[in-house]
């Protein structure tokens, strides 16, 4: 039991220190992610070679279509990310309890030791030596009332020992499954990572081969033409005009990270993905969001098109792999693509699905 307890422990440690590791491309992510406790979704296959396109539209085209797909592998492998940290504290907390359990079996110890040594039946053949040694009937009887006292406490004792065992066993159990739903999805991650790497360096070397025109078309397709950054009053109104003031901290601080890169996985504060920078941004404001943008779709509430306000996270593609945040006049800050840093673009981009208020 105590061997079972410490593997586990030690699994879930270091299992942690290899979740910090980190990959270090640079990308947007459209992702696909499932509910933070729901197994993580399996990676989107690579999608086969294309034939060599015949035009630059055409190459810009193909460039761009695998810039979604490398968006949304990204997220999702955020959502594997999230769900892996959840479930190893989950790990740690039944490991926790499961020695708990287990010394309060302990506890026991020195009373089951005097119950092996003296025999359980003891009492038992005791009360015929009272029988024959009591020195009158009243020292009978107080003798016979001692050994029933004892022996109702040995086996209250013993239903206690039971009971407690019972929950330990029950615990480790416990600890065990959380332990192994933990590896399994940090196998998980880790594959994906290898498929995002893979299909992050196939990514950049078709954009470099792209023409500078053919890059602006890539970026565009995938961002939305960038919109000057809002000046500092304008930043200021639209704060104000926020429904909340967690939100108008949101807006103020997302708006603040204009111009840094987009970075796959990243959450600041030099370098963000799509989810990263809503995450930070409403950080700031003491509100808390899970670093994936189909898992930040389902948080608050839905809000329409046309009733969006400043701080709305709004939600790109089907399903849901790209968030940026609504800044008021038809307008979002998002970071969006390798490429592309952080930048102020429409919000009607192309594949827009909704938008949801995470303040009330």
């Amino acid at each position: 039991m105590d061997r079972n307890r410490t593997t586990a422990r030690s699994w879930a440690r270091s299992a942690a220190l290899a979740l910090t590791v980190g990959i270090a491309v640079t990308v947007c992510a459209p992702t696909a992610s499932a509910t933070p406790a729901a197994p993580a979704a399996p990676a989107p296959a690579a999608p086969a070679p294309a034939a060599e396109p015949s035009t630059a539209a055409e190459a810009a085209t193909l460039v761009a279509r695998s810039g979604q797909q490398l968006e949304a592998l990204a997220e999702q492998v955020n959502e594997a990310r999230e769900l892996a940290g959840q479930q190893l504290a989950a790990a740690e907390v039944a490991a926790g309890q499961a020695a708990t359990a287990q010394a309060a079996v302990d506890a026991f110890a020195p009373q089951l030791r005097a119950i092996a040594q003296h025999g359980y039946a003891g009492n038992h053949r005791s009360r015929l030596e009272v029988l024959l040694t009591s020195s009158s009937a009243d020292d009978l009887v107080q003798q016979l009332g001692m050994l029933d006292v004892l022996a109702a406490e040995t086996d209250d004792m013993i239903t206690q020992v039971a009971a407690a065992r019972r929950t330990a066993l029950d615990a480790q159990a416990a600890a065990d499954a959380a332990a192994a739903a933990a590896q399994g999805t940090v196998a998980t991650l880790e594959g994906q990572q290898r498929d995002l790497q893979a299909q992050q360096d196939g990514y950049e070397a078709d954009f470099a081969r792209l023409t500078a025109a053919q890059r602006e078309r890539v970026t565009t397709v995938l961002a939305g033409p960038t919109l000057a950054a809002p000046t500092a009053a304008a930043v200021t109104a639209s704060a104000a005009a926020a429904p909340t003031e967690a939100a108008g901290v949101a807006v103020q601080t997302a708006l603040a990270q204009v111009g840094d890169p987009y970075v796959v996985g990243a959450v600041g504060p030099n370098g963000f993905d799509c989810s990263g920078l809503t995450m930070f941004a409403y950080a700031a404001a003491g509100v808390s969001l899970p670093h994936s943008s189909r898992s930040q779709s389902q948080m608050g509430t839905p809000v329409s098109r046309a009733d969006l306000q400043p701080g709305d996270l709004v939600f790109f593609y089907s399903p849901v792999s790209h968030v940026g945040m609504y800044i008021g006049n038809g307008q979002m800050v998002h970071s969006s693509v390798t490429g592309r840093p952080v930048a102020v673009t429409s919000v009607d981009k192309s594949g827009y699905v909704g938008a949801r208020r995470v303040t009330a």
